[in-house]
């Protein structure tokens, strides 16, 4: 757990007290993750703020995949299991199960596959990247701002994996997934 000392629920107001309220909503607690970004509620609206403009353009579908992809990527168990959860509303549980564990053969599209391999090669060494990388993105028939949007998506969750990862926020796998996809989330980690 995180040595930072967070705002307690019952004393949240304003701003975080909304942000509490939203975990509550979605999950039925307030995650540690969102208690530590809620410290500094200006970096986190501005987060949220980055993340509504590359992932509106993308499209939920691509921005989840490239999420997962660059999740695995920083090793972040943290975002493999938010988003894991978050995409069962887009692929049924075997297939996501199968994503998790090598999205090559999970029945996705070569375009969603070379996109998710870019995302995840930007979270493990984006300083190796060349234009070839890039290139490949374009063969698949993504746009320039596809190509940007994917790769602000895969540094963005650079940055929030590593910001909790780095403050050793307790991670919290969520009680509303299978055993099997929690493993499969966090299996390569």
């Amino acid at each position: 757990m995180t040595i930072l000392h967070t705002v307690p629920e019952a004393e949240a107001t304003g701003a975080v007290a909304e942000l509490y309220a939203d975990d509550i909503a979605d999950q039925g607690y307030v995650s540690a993750h969102t208690k530590v970004m809620a410290l500094n509620m200006e970096a986190y609206a501005a987060w949220e703020h980055l993340i509504g403009a590359v992932a509106r353009p993308l499209g939920r579908r691509r921005y989840e995949l490239v999420t997962l992809a660059a999740a695995r990527g920083t090793r972040s168990a943290h975002c493999r299991l938010a988003h894991g959860r978050k995409s069962l509303d887009l692929f049924d549980e075997g297939q996501l199960i199968r994503i998790a564990a090598d999205y090559r053969d999970a029945d996705l599209s070569p375009a969603e596959v070379a996109m998710m391999c870019f995302a995840e090669r930007v979270s493990e060494d984006a300083s190796a990247m060349t234009d070839a990388d890039s290139l490949t993105l374009r063969e698949h028939g993504f746009s320039d701002q596809e190509i940007l949007d994917i790769t602000l998506a895969a540094a963005a969750r650079n940055y929030y994996s590593r910001a909790i990862g780095a403050l050793a926020v307790e991670v919290e796998p969520p009680s509303d997934i299978s055993d099997e996809l929690r493993r499969a989330l966090v299996a390569d980690l």
